[in-house]
């Protein structure tokens, strides 16, 4: 397993004048979860996990926070003033390191703030940092927000072939 990865940390801050720090996700990590969940919508835990989520438990938190990171990336972003958990975004490389797959979660007050669109450009530097050849991920067809952003960033779009629900985005990060 490869060391915290501590090059990657980022101050940054919102449009709202916000101060954010952005650190690799660790698994000491998990009490931050609890408020950022109380945070988080039905409805927006369901555009990120694709279905409803009974509870974020002790055994699901630690299959999140448990990163190689050779093979995954997890970004957390805390609020700079009160250290309070504000997003999330993954990064998981595939079997071959050829593409990473993402998911994006940020606090329900937070959308349309800016955090997730530059949670996605932090996670498309390391995307290419990391030779990935591509930034894949699937979305709910019904996550107008989540294919805005994804569309203003340059991924292609395109309907999942297996389950109309869902689109398939992908971001070539150098050419096949």
């Amino acid at each position: 397993m490869a060391a915290y990865p501590q090059e990657w940390e980022r101050h940054l801050a919102l449009p709202d004048g916000t101060a954010v720090f952005v650190r690799p996700l660790r698994a000491d990590d998990e009490p931050l979860y609890a408020p950022f969940v109380a945070a988080v919508s039905a409805e927006d835990a369901r555009l990120r996990f694709f279905g409803p989520v009974k509870e974020f438990d002790h055994a699901f938190l630690s299959r999140l926070l448990a990163l190689n990171y050779v093979t995954a990336m997890a970004f957390i972003a805390l609020d700079e003033a009160t250290g309070a958990m504000l997003g999330v975004a993954r990064l998981h490389n595939n079997a071959t390191n050829e593409t990473g797959e993402f998911a994006i979660i940020v606090r329900s007050d937070l959308k349309s703030h800016g955090l997730g669109w530059q949670l996605m450009q932090l996670l498309i530097a390391y995307g290419r940092w990391r030779g990935l050849g591509a930034i894949t991920g699937l979305v709910l067809r019904e996550n107008a927000a989540m294919l805005k952003m994804c569309a203003e960033l340059g991924f292609a779009i395109d309907a999942n072939p297996r389950d109309p629900s869902l689109c398939d985005v992908r971001l070539q990060l150098r050419p096949d």
